[in-house]
């Protein structure tokens, strides 16, 4: 047991290291082939290097303010989806649940959609505020119908979320029919990309992650016991429901404020924590873990395919992730045995 940890313990630096390998292969990548060396040497110059940079100004603004905030942002977006779509599936006990299938990012979504037609989008926070504010009202939506049938237990709240985010996806075509002028920034947005994304945006997020990813992982022993039912996890001292609402809210605002600043991109949080399940097991301190540095990687590899497949042009990321996510669900959706639970 102890040489298991052992080698387990290694696993860590390892991911972090092929994800900053990754990163810097995806910044030499674009319209413009940068060599690696020079990757390696606008990074050594902006942290403070005495010695002066030869490159030309073009390639340290291509690599400083378009490439490294799109990759970093990448990085940050694909953990992110990761261990919510991780958390989700624990908490509903269900293989084929994200925060995408329960609601809260068409939620977040609606938020973005109206402050993009009311002019917000060019004010700091101007969507992200907004979208956050839609995301919470649509969990509080979500556990308001549960208390009102009288019915709390997950497959309740999977089954009204999944209606909520029917009728809000109705209602956010029809905001883009109503309002022509902006229908193309808003299905553009609805379909993912991270082209205009800023070291600002990186400013908001990372502390999100941070305050999502704590609560998270020091509730992941109560959450290992909440899989064998409610019921028996009551009966050994956890409050379910205080969990349960507490890693909820956490994981809502950070989907919030994802999709406030890249749009929405799915089947990153469905397919990434079943194969760190097949990989490594169902204890969820390792799936949570181990989720974010395979979300991190597959979003910059997807994000690196979606900006260099068909340049000049640019393919929304959510496409890509869709045409490797879809085929996955559909294959959940056919299998009799489930991955878990």
């Amino acid at each position: 047991m102890l040489k298991v940890k052992k080698k387990r313990s290694f696993l860590i630096p390892l991911f972090l290291i092929l994800a900053i390998i990754t990163a810097i292969i995806a910044a030499s990548i674009g319209v413009v082939s940068i060599p690696i060396d020079a990757v390696f040497q606008v990074i050594i110059y902006k942290l403070g290097s005495r010695k002066e940079c030869d490159l030309t100004p073009n390639i340290i603004l291509t690599l400083w303010e378009l490439r490294f905030p799109r990759i970093i942002m990448s990085l940050f977006v694909g953990m992110s989806l990761a261990i919510c779509g991780a958390l989700f599936q624990s908490v509903f006990r269900n293989p084929i649940c994200d925060p995408y299938i329960l609601g809260i990012s068409s939620g977040a979504s609606l938020g973005a959609a109206i402050a993009f037609i009311l002019g917000w989008d060019i004010i700091l926070l101007g969507i992200t505020i907004p979208a956050l504010i839609t995301a919470l009202l649509t969990l509080v939506l979500i556990i308001g119908i549960a208390q009102i049938s009288k019915r709390k237990d997950n497959n309740t709240l999977l089954l009204i979320g999944i209606a909520l985010n029917f009728l809000i996806s109705a209602i956010i075509t029809l905001l883009i029919v109503v309002n022509q002028k902006e229908m193309t920034k808003i299905i553009f947005w609805t379909m993912g990309s991270f082209s205009s994304t800023t070291w600002n945006d990186i400013g908001i997020l990372f502390p999100m992650i941070l305050m999502t990813v704590f609560p998270i992982l020091y509730y992941s022993k109560e959450l290992n016991i909440m899989q064998m039912g409610n019921d028996t996890a009551k009966t050994l001292g956890i409050n379910t429901e205080r969990i349960t609402m507490t890693v909820l809210i956490f994981a809502s605002i950070l989907i919030a404020v994802v999709v406030s600043i890249c749009g929405v991109i799915g089947f990153i949080g469905l397919i990434i924590p079943h194969i760190v399940r097949f990989l490594f097991g169902n204890n969820n301190r390792r799936v949570f873990s181990y989720s974010l540095f395979f979300g991190a990687i597959f979003m910059l590899i997807a994000d690196t395919l979606a900006r260099t497949l068909a340049i000049p042009s640019e393919l929304p990321v959510g496409s890509i992730t869709a045409i490797a996510g879809a085929p996955y669900f559909i294959y959940l959706l056919l299998r009799k045995n489930r991955v878990f639970l």
